[in-house]
């Protein structure tokens, strides 16, 4: 089978499409025959070798998928070979960059016939990702108000979608015309721009002037400070990434009660791995989520897919295609 190879850490053309055998399940493991892979920026860390957490060399990179389980090993239950499934794994070293792949049957998930696979590879981090910002750290509540700041990317848009279908308002921030659409169309009520001078103003005016109850921040090194005099009394701040540093106004947090909380799917205990894809499962039975995406590439194409990924304005999922 094909499969991408890293042999030192290093620029995007250190990944190679290679020729391996097929793997073989062990107990408690399924084989996927892999049809579509998710490219995340954390890929793209990775490969760097500017990530904190780095495989074994040589190594696949990869821990989104989706595909059709082709064996089914000794001891697992719940999953038969034709299966449509999508794959979870973040941290494995043996990546979905291939044809196939061994892995844990509990980190594969069915999804509903209506859901592309190209669709089921945005889950494994993007989907999880905005599910445990929104509703594992944020603790948001049905009536309150969201504002998902860089909301037409992966991430964004499944909080949008998922937001909607927990009963939230929804104002949305994007920096193109393209992106802007897409969020409206992942049902925002309202959506802005954040490349435009005086939008915080907007989104006050949106709010009555009351804040916001929630910030899922995307990019917290430039928006940080802005947010933080946005929020409504006991708001919350979910930093989902961050490229630097930032100087924020402490004193800002002490009137409202207001807190300031990371996030990341490292730290995702087996509890709330398992409350989150039984959440995902069920919104896409319901259809309140409807991955978008954004690029699709063949497996060879993925130096070029890293490249891109890490540029700025993206709209929905990038996924290599097999």
């Amino acid at each position: 089978m094909r499969a991408i190879r890293v042999e030192q850490f290093g620029e995007p053309d250190v990944m190679r499409v290679v020729d391996v055998e097929d793997p073989q399940p062990r107990e408690g493991e399924v084989v996927v025959h892999i049809r579509a892979a998710g490219v995340n920026p954390v890929d793209a860390y990775v490969r760097s070798g500017k990530y904190a957490r780095l495989p074994e060399l040589p190594y696949t990179p990869g821990s989104d998928g989706a595909g059709i389980v082709k064996h089914v090993g000794a001891g697992v239950t719940g999953l038969s070979a034709g299966d449509r499934v999508y794959v979870a794994a973040l941290g494995v070293r043996l990546g979905t960059y291939a044809e196939k792949m061994a892995v844990s049957a509990r980190l594969v998930h069915p999804i509903p016939a209506a859901v592309s696979f190209a669709q089921g590879a945005a889950l494994g981090v993007p989907a999880a990702t905005a599910y445990r910002a929104l509703v594992l750290r944020a603790s948001a509540r049905a009536g309150e108000t969201v504002l998902v700041h860089g909301a037409s990317g992966a991430v964004g848009l499944a909080a949008v979608q998922l937001a909607r279908g927990l009963g939230l308002r929804v104002i949305g921030t994007a920096g193109s015309e393209p992106g802007r659409a897409a969020v409206r169309t992942a049902g925002a009520a309202v959506v802005l721009d954040h490349a435009k001078d005086g939008y915080a103003a907007e989104v006050m005016d949106a709010t009555g002037g009351h804040g916001v109850d929630v910030v899922l921040e995307m990019l917290a090194n430039v928006n940080l400070d802005r947010d933080l005099g946005l929020l409504a009394p006991r708001g919350r701040v979910v930093v989902i990434g961050s490229r630097g540093r930032i100087e924020i106004d402490p004193r800002q947090t002490m009137g409202k009660e207001s807190a300031v909380m990371g996030t990341t799917l490292w730290a995702t205990t087996p509890e709330e791995y398992r409350q989150i894809h039984a959440a995902l499962g069920a919104a896409l039975v319901t259809g309140v989520l409807r991955p978008v995406i954004g690029r699709e590439l063949p497996l060879e194409r993925a130096a070029e897919a890293h490249r891109a990924i890490l540029a700025d304005r993206a709209l929905g999922k990038m996924v290599l295609t097999f």
